[in-house]
Formats: C-alpha cells, sequence, structure tokens
C-alpha cells in the first residue's frame, strides 16, 4: 500500500529590516532610537571644547581619557599605530609626517628653583597699556599665577597658615615674592615639605600687607569693586587648588577670573577627580618638581605653562567660529530646551552636536583671537540693534 505523500510545505521568507542606529557625532556611541540620542547629547555635555583624537576624530571627557584612547590598555589599535608613529605624547597633537613630529619640540625645560634665600620683595607692577587695550579689544586675558607654602598652627600643627607666597606673569618673571608672618604661633613648620624655618620669617611681611600687594597687582589700576564686574584690566589668577591658597590668605577673587588646573575639566580625571600639579606637570610639560623641598617659583611657572597650553587650543568648528561667547551660559539642558522636541528629532547627530555645550568655561577662550571674536559680535549686535531701532 503506497502512502500518500505529504503536501509541499510553503517556505515562508522574511525580509530582514536593517536596523537604524543613530550615532553620537562626538563620542561615536549609538542608540536605537533618536530620542535616546537626544537624551545622550543633554547629559554628556558634549562640545567642541572636549579633548579630539587626531586620527578618528572622537572627542573625549579629558586628556585621561583621551590617552586611554590612543595608548591605554583598551586603546583603539588604528589610532594607537598611527599616534606612536606621528603622534607627540605630551600635547597630544597629531602631525601629517614623522618629519613634522620630530621638528616639534614642545618640551620646556624646568624652571630653575628659587631655593631658600631671603629674596627682595619685588614691587607690584601694574600694566598701563594704551588705548586698546583699555577698551579689552584684541588682547584676551592677561594671567598671573600664584603658589602659596603652608606651615603648621594650631595644637597638632594641623592648621594650613601661608608663610610664604610667590607671583609671576606670563613670561615667568617673578612680580612679587615674600615670605609671610603668620597671624597666630607656628607650631610645625613642615620643614621637609616647605624648607622653612623660623629663621626665614623672621622680618616677614605682615598678611594685611601681603594682600595688599596682591591686590595691587591683580587689579591692574582698577578699584578692588570693579572686580566682580565683566571687562577692565583685572588680571586671570592661575594656579592649582587656588581656593584653598586664597582661603589661607583670607582673600576672596571673582570665581569668573579664576583658573584652576586642579578644577579644570579636562585636566581632571575621568571621574572629575583632581590630579597632583605634580602629575600634570610630568604628564604636559615632560619634567619633574616637588623633588625634595616644594619651591613656589617653580609650581607658579609649571602652573603658567599648563594654563598657557589649554589656552592656546582652537576648537574653532568648519570656519564657524567659536561655539560660545564668554559671557554664555554653559549648559546643553538649557539649549536644547529652548527647541522642540520635534526640532531636535529632524535634526542630524552633527547637528545636535553643533549646539551642544560644556558645563564647563574652556580656556581657549581667554585667547586673543576669541577676545576679539565676542567683542567683534558684541558690535555686530549693538549694530544690528540700532538699525532696528
Amino acid at each position: 500500500m503506497e502512502l500518500a505523500e505529504d503536501p509541499p510545505q510553503q517556505v515562508l521568507t522574511t525580509t530582514t529590516i536593517p536596523t537604524i542606529r543613530h550615532k553620537c557625532a562626538a563620542c561615536f556611541k549609538q542608540y536605537k532610537k533618536k530620542e535616546h540620542l537626544i537624551e545622550h547629547m543633554k547629559a554628556s555635555y558634549h562640545s567642541i571644547h572636549q579633548p579630539k583624537c587626531g586620527v578618528c576624530h572622537k572627542y573625549c571627557k579629558s586628556f585621561e581619557s583621551l590617552r586611554e584612547h590612543i595608548h591605554g590598555q583598551l586603546s583603539k589599535p588604528s589610532c594607537s599605530r598611527i599616534f606612536t608613529e606621528r603622534g607627540c605624547i605630551l600635547c597630544l597633537e597629531l602631525f601629517d609626517s614623522v618629519d613634522a613630529l620630530t621638528s616639534h619640540k614642545c618640551q620646556l625645560p624646568a624652571p630653575d628653583p628659587l631655593g631658600m634665600m631671603k629674596l627682595p620683595c619685588v614691587e607690584p607692577q601694574i600694566n598701563k597699556l594704551a588705548s586698546d587695550i583699555k577698551k579689552g579689544i584684541g588682547r584676551g586675558y592677561e594671567a598671573i599665577a600664584l603658589d602659596c607654602e603652608m606651615v603648621g598652627g594650631g595644637s597638632n600643627g594641623s592648621l594650613d597658615l601661608c608663610a610664604r607666597v610667590c607671583l609671576v606673569d606670563e613670561y615667568e618673571k617673578i612680580l612679587f615674592h615674600t615670605y609671610v608672618l603668620p597671624q597666630i604661633p607656628v607650631t610645625d613648620y613642615r620643614f621637609e615639605v616647605t624648607g622653612i624655618k623660623e629663621e626665614h620669617l623672621k622680618g616677614a611681611m605682615p598678611l594685611k600687607e601681603v594682600q595688599d600687594q596682591i591686590l595691587q597687582i591683580l587689579c591692574n589700576g582698577e578699584s578692588v569693586k570693579s572686580l566682580w564686574c565683566s571687562g577692565g584690566q583685572a588680571k586671570v589668577l592661575v594656579g592649582h587648588n587656588l581656593e584653598h591658597d586664597l582661603d589661607c590668605l583670607r582673600m576672596n577673587y571673582p570665581d569668573h577670573l579664576l583658573r584652576d588646573t586642579a578644577k579644570y575639566h579636562p585636566l581632571m580625571k575621568t571621574n572629575l577627580v583632581s590630579h597632583s600639579l605634580k602629575y600634570l606637570t610630568k604628564t604636559f610639560l615632560g619634567y619633574d618638581i616637588q623633588i625634595g623641598a616644594r619651591d613656589p617659583y617653580e609650581d607658579c611657572v609649571s602652573v603658567m605653562r599648563l594654563y598657557k597650553i589649554m589656552r592656546s587650543q582652537d576648537h574653532r568648528m568648519d570656519g564657524i567660529g567659536w561655539s560660545l561667547p564668554v559671557q554664555d551660559n554653559f549648559c546643553s539642558s538649557t539649549v536644547y530646551d529652548s527647541y522642540k522636541l520635534n526640532e531636535l528629532e529632524q535634526m542630524t547627530p552633527v547637528e545636535l552636536f553643533r549646539i551642544s555645550r560644556s558645563n564647563y568655561k574652556c580656556w581657549c577662550l581667554d585667547s586673543s583671537q576669541a577676545f576679539e571674536h565676542a567683542c567683534n559680535t558684541c558690535v555686530k549686535a549693538e549694530m544690528s540693534n540700532s538699525w532696528r531701532k
């Protein structure tokens, strides 16, 4: 008896629908939904001011994460290979050829420390320049670096007392240096760290006089009240852990004029913990400091060099100019909230990145080019307003 053949089974064919992925134009993370990419852009504070890989053009939160991307344990092989051939390990700049890298010189010699000699106090110098400086056009912010050395007070010597202070300008010239007479008795000179002995503080300058001298330098001929206003000739104050130094000096200085290498996001760890000045100097400048007793001039010069490296970076994007005027509020969520959701969803990832803002003020905005750009923008705005009237 013949068995009936089974009827032929129908083969169901399914068409594979490609999954659309929305890729962040900054860090290259991918998302299934556009709204997830938008939320990522709001929370990440991506901007053109973040450190960028010269090979794949990925933006990183800090220079530490960029170094991990280039030559860390989980580095991208193609980026690591190319950067090893043509990249500078200090400034992380990528060059077009090996010859260009060879001719590149960014490592400076370590500054000569002052040692413990009793230098005479240098008279404060006020920078009185021409009328274009008075107008604030084309000059950018002038910077002064400050560093203090502390001795101990109190019953157990744990109270920090300023015993030595040094200020240098952008050309590494000493503007002011003195030993400071503490207001309470010293119980621990911390000699191994500071190199300071009791004899160094005999005849030292009183704290009130030190405060006046420092303010005279920083105000640059203007009144102290004018410091809290934008513009003017007041100097930017550069340092490492400036809040602590100013506390020990019992001084206040406006936040918009402070440049602290311990709190500048690109120089911090990925988890926003500060690096030591010793580490930053070795990593970015290529030499060692704080070997033995600390020297305030050595620290001042190193922190000024770090600031100038950060300030010199050009973060203009495709000829658009700087993404932020000096006076802008640095908040991505505020920028995105000014758009409707459907407007954001119609933007490309690159367009979303262009309107994004960082959550810190980039020091490149202190440069003379950025300063002039901001001034020109203000002039154009004023002309536009007058024309409308």
